[in-house]
């Protein structure tokens, strides 16, 4: 019985051919807009997400305005908080904007950073070659540098920058590395900046005070407690003035982000959704349509001996095919509608199993729903009755 109803909705959908893809359309749509609004969604949470994530979820962010009376924080402060017991280094950075020399070339407005070999050793990939600053560079106060790939770019091209000698706020620097490229978008970008030794930068740019650090823990879970215990140095350093600093727990800010990030995967497939339910609709009406057209073959088949079950599954077996093969047809327009959104905005997809099954059980879901009513209808209808329209 399962098969021949199922031959006998194939031929139905088959003979009217326009008038099923109609029908379908709904369902393409509705599938192929949570597949792609979900895949872009998730593909730039994943880019966002790792750089974020490259920023540090062990890591607590300390930034220091000062008071009129103290407007940065000294060696000796940063010494306080990499005592800490859960501290397993601290980066202080000091930062400012100057020209960059090499020959005849001049960048202008170039970001320079003085870091410490703690920056370094927190990402190893950091470097593209050379070597990074070592406690001797901070000790003896070297002048050395690391620049990122743009300024290696315009100022050594086709010249190997080790070991060069450029001249940064009219000081002489030897290049002892150069920085990896960051992507195209990226929230800790080093393409356009030259790192030195932070203590040659307090020296050099005549800067005093140091005004931001990373400090990283070892145990994540101890992150609060670790912060806690920096606050307290904090304001011994600004006399309690909790206006002179802001903390930031980065492994909160990522949990919050992707937190952030899944909420709106989900409102925006529910968005889409809608669609699949005005797909439904289609399909529950085009059913109806049909039930009406057929109420002669209903009749027969009934006083033929069909049973009211056999009629319903018959229309059953048309509203879930229409939707499976709509749903299928959309995931394959979804998929190729998240590759091409990907290339132009320039980011990674990826259509996990899970998206696809979840759009598809969505799409089967609609069918049953929404051919129930066409399907219990059909099966009621009185063959006396049905005859009668002959």
């Amino acid at each position: 019985m399962i098969f021949e109803s199922i031959r006998m909705s194939l031929m139905n959908i088959a003979k009217n051919k326009l008038r099923s893809i109609l029908t379908m359309l709904g369902i393409i749509i509705g599938v192929a807009s949570i597949i792609a609004l979900i895949t872009i969604v998730e593909g730039a949470t994943n880019n966002i997400s790792s750089e974020v994530i490259k920023l540090g979820g062990n890591k607590i962010l300390i930034t220091v305005f000062g008071t009129p009376l103290k407007q940065g924080l000294t060696e000796k402060d940063v010494e306080h908080i990499a005592s800490l017991g859960n501290i397993t280094g601290v980066s202080p950075t000091v930062s400012g904007k100057t020209s960059v020399i090499y020959g005849n070339k001049v960048l202008k407005d170039i970001s320079v950073e003085g870091k410490n070999e703690v920056f370094f050793k927190a990402d190893p990939e950091l470097l593209s070659s050379g070597r990074a600053i070592n406690i001797l560079d901070l000790e003896s106060r070297n002048q050395v540098a690391v620049v990122g790939s743009n300024i290696v770019r315009e100022l050594f091209f086709g010249i190997n920058p080790i070991g060069e000698k450029i001249i940064i706020n009219g000081m002489t620097y030897t290049v002892i590395g150069t920085l990896r490229e960051s992507a195209g978008f990226s929230l800790s970008s080093t393409n356009d900046t030259v790192i030195i030794p932070y203590t040659t930068t307090l020296r050099s740019m005549g800067i005093k005070n140091i005004s931001t650090i990373d400090a990283y823990v070892e145990d994540t879970d101890l992150a609060d407690r670790t912060l806690v215990e920096i606050k307290g140095i904090l304001n011994q350093a600004f006399n309690y003035n909790e206006d002179a600093y802001k903390i930031y727990n980065m492994g909160d800010i990522i949990s919050s982000f992707r937190s952030i990030m899944s909420m709106m995967s989900m409102l925006l497939a529910g968005i889409a959704a809608i669609s699949l339910v005005v797909g439904g609709i289609g399909i529950m009406n085009m059913m109806l349509v049909s039930v009406t057209e057929r109420t002669t073959e209903i009749g027969l088949r009934k006083a033929l001996g069909a049973t009211p079950f056999a009629i319903r599954l018959q229309f059953m077996i048309e509203s879930i095919f229409l939707s499976l093969t709509g749903g299928f047809i959309g995931l394959i327009v979804g998929a190729l509608l998240s590759y091409l959104l990907g290339e132009i905005i320039g980011i990674g997809i990826s259509i996990s199993a899970s998206t696809n099954a979840l759009a598809m059980s969505f799409s089967a879901t609609v069918g049953i729903i929404f051919g129930y009513m066409p399907a219990v209808k059909a099966s009621r209808l009185n063959p006396i009755d049905a005859l009668r329209s002959v």
